[in-house]
Protein backbone atom coordinates (compact mmCIF):
# COMPACT_ATOMS: atom_id res chain seq x y z
CA UNK A 1 0.00 0.00 0.00
CA UNK A 2 1.46 3.42 -0.90
CA UNK A 3 0.94 6.71 -0.33
CA UNK A 4 1.53 9.47 2.58
CA UNK A 5 2.14 8.05 5.55
CA UNK A 6 -1.68 9.40 6.58
CA UNK A 7 -3.16 7.43 4.00
CA UNK A 8 -1.53 4.59 5.01
CA UNK A 9 -2.53 4.59 8.31
CA UNK A 10 -6.14 4.76 7.50
CA UNK A 11 -8.40 1.62 9.11
CA UNK A 12 -8.01 -0.63 12.21
CA UNK A 13 -5.20 -2.11 13.79
CA UNK A 14 -4.90 -4.75 16.24
CA UNK A 15 -2.49 -4.45 19.48
CA UNK A 16 0.36 -7.39 18.43
CA UNK A 17 2.75 -5.77 21.21
CA UNK A 18 2.89 -3.19 24.46
CA UNK A 19 6.60 -2.65 25.84
CA UNK A 20 7.82 0.17 27.68
CA UNK A 21 12.00 0.41 28.36
CA UNK A 22 12.90 2.78 31.26
CA UNK A 23 15.03 5.62 29.95
CA UNK A 24 18.85 4.58 30.69
CA UNK A 25 18.47 1.10 30.90
CA UNK A 26 17.89 -1.62 27.50
CA UNK A 27 15.65 -3.90 29.44
CA UNK A 28 12.21 -3.98 28.14
CA UNK A 29 8.64 -4.80 30.06
CA UNK A 30 5.01 -5.61 29.00
CA UNK A 31 3.04 -3.39 31.60
CA UNK A 32 -0.16 -5.29 30.47
CA UNK A 33 1.39 -8.57 30.18
CA UNK A 34 2.85 -10.60 26.94
CA UNK A 35 -0.55 -11.14 25.43
CA UNK A 36 -1.97 -7.73 25.81
CA UNK A 37 -5.11 -6.91 23.73
CA UNK A 38 -5.81 -3.75 22.13
CA UNK A 39 -6.87 -1.85 18.84
CA UNK A 40 -5.86 1.45 17.41
CA UNK A 41 -8.53 3.56 14.56
CA UNK A 42 -7.54 6.15 11.92
CA UNK A 43 -10.88 7.22 10.37
CA UNK A 44 -10.70 9.51 7.26
CA UNK A 45 -12.05 12.56 8.98
CA UNK A 46 -9.03 12.82 11.35
CA UNK A 47 -10.47 11.41 14.48
CA UNK A 48 -8.64 7.76 16.18
CA UNK A 49 -9.38 5.81 19.02
CA UNK A 50 -7.09 3.72 20.86
CA UNK A 51 -8.07 0.51 23.49
CA UNK A 52 -5.51 -1.10 25.34
CA UNK A 53 -5.91 -4.09 27.66
CA UNK A 54 -4.87 -6.74 30.09
CA UNK A 55 -6.25 -9.94 29.18
CA UNK A 56 -8.05 -11.54 32.09
CA UNK A 57 -9.11 -8.52 33.68
CA UNK A 58 -12.01 -9.88 36.47
CA UNK A 59 -15.92 -9.01 36.11
CA UNK A 60 -17.40 -6.89 38.46
CA UNK A 61 -19.38 -9.43 40.39
CA UNK A 62 -22.38 -7.62 40.64
CA UNK A 63 -22.47 -7.18 36.92
CA UNK A 64 -23.46 -3.54 37.44
CA UNK A 65 -21.19 -1.03 35.87
CA UNK A 66 -21.73 1.60 37.95
CA UNK A 67 -22.39 -0.20 41.32
CA UNK A 68 -18.76 -2.08 41.79
CA UNK A 69 -16.40 -1.58 44.59
CA UNK A 70 -13.72 1.38 44.38
CA UNK A 71 -10.81 -1.81 44.37
CA UNK A 72 -13.23 -3.11 41.42
CA UNK A 73 -12.88 0.06 39.58
CA UNK A 74 -9.27 0.24 40.28
CA UNK A 75 -8.44 -3.11 39.43
CA UNK A 76 -10.26 -2.47 36.10
CA UNK A 77 -9.09 0.67 35.40
CA UNK A 78 -5.30 -0.09 36.12
CA UNK A 79 -5.10 -2.65 33.17
CA UNK A 80 -7.05 -0.62 31.07
CA UNK A 81 -6.06 2.47 28.97
CA UNK A 82 -8.10 4.49 26.36
CA UNK A 83 -8.19 7.67 24.43
CA UNK A 84 -9.93 9.48 21.62
CA UNK A 85 -9.63 12.80 19.75
CA UNK A 86 -8.56 14.28 16.25
CA UNK A 87 -4.63 13.39 14.78
CA UNK A 88 -2.16 15.11 12.95
CA UNK A 89 0.55 13.25 10.49
CA UNK A 90 4.04 15.56 9.89
CA UNK A 91 4.84 13.57 6.72
CA UNK A 92 8.41 14.56 6.85
CA UNK A 93 9.03 13.43 10.07
CA UNK A 94 6.85 10.37 10.81
CA UNK A 95 5.37 12.35 14.05
CA UNK A 96 1.69 11.34 14.84
CA UNK A 97 -0.19 13.84 16.87
CA UNK A 98 -2.90 12.53 19.03
CA UNK A 99 -5.00 15.34 20.18
CA UNK A 100 -6.55 13.76 22.98
CA UNK A 101 -10.63 14.57 23.71
CA UNK A 102 -11.82 11.94 26.10
CA UNK A 103 -9.36 9.38 27.87
CA UNK A 104 -9.57 7.24 30.85
CA UNK A 105 -6.40 8.84 32.12
CA UNK A 106 -7.92 12.55 33.19
CA UNK A 107 -4.26 13.86 32.73
CA UNK A 108 -4.46 13.64 29.13
CA UNK A 109 -7.35 15.39 28.10
CA UNK A 110 -6.66 18.54 26.16
CA UNK A 111 -2.85 16.90 26.01
CA UNK A 112 -1.12 15.94 22.34
CA UNK A 113 0.27 12.87 22.62
CA UNK A 114 3.18 12.43 19.98
CA UNK A 115 3.93 9.20 18.27
CA UNK A 116 6.98 8.19 16.32
CA UNK A 117 5.12 6.02 13.14
CA UNK A 118 6.84 3.85 11.15
CA UNK A 119 5.34 1.43 8.81
CA UNK A 120 6.71 -1.77 7.26
CA UNK A 121 3.80 -3.81 5.14
CA UNK A 122 0.84 -4.55 7.52
CA UNK A 123 2.53 -3.94 10.16
CA UNK A 124 2.48 -0.13 12.13
CA UNK A 125 5.23 0.12 14.80
CA UNK A 126 4.57 3.26 17.37
CA UNK A 127 6.66 4.69 20.17
CA UNK A 128 6.83 7.92 22.40
CA UNK A 129 7.98 10.65 20.87
CA UNK A 130 9.54 11.99 24.26
CA UNK A 131 9.58 9.54 27.55
CA UNK A 132 6.32 9.60 29.55
CA UNK A 133 6.03 8.62 33.38
CA UNK A 134 4.90 5.34 34.06
CA UNK A 135 4.88 3.42 37.48
CA UNK A 136 7.10 6.08 38.89
CA UNK A 137 9.53 6.20 35.90
CA UNK A 138 10.35 7.87 32.66
CA UNK A 139 9.92 5.57 29.90
CA UNK A 140 9.74 5.60 25.97
CA UNK A 141 6.56 2.63 25.00
CA UNK A 142 6.87 0.73 21.84
CA UNK A 143 3.62 -0.32 20.40
CA UNK A 144 3.51 -2.84 17.19
CA UNK A 145 -0.02 -3.02 15.52
CA UNK A 146 -1.52 -5.02 12.54
CA UNK A 147 -3.88 -4.13 9.96
CA UNK A 148 -6.91 -5.69 11.10
CA UNK A 149 -8.53 -8.14 8.23
CA UNK A 150 -12.41 -7.55 8.85
CA UNK A 151 -14.47 -11.26 9.91
CA UNK A 152 -15.95 -12.89 7.02
CA UNK A 153 -19.13 -12.10 8.02
CA UNK A 154 -18.40 -8.18 7.87
CA UNK A 155 -16.68 -8.64 4.63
Amino acid sequence: MGGTLRAQLIGTWQLQSYTETAVGESHASYPMGEDAQGTILYAPDGYMAAQLMRRGRKPFPGGDLYQASADEFRDAASAYLSYSGPYHVDEQLGLLSHCVELSLFPNWIGQVQQRVARLDGDILHLSTYTPMLARGREVIAHLRWKRAVAPAEYA
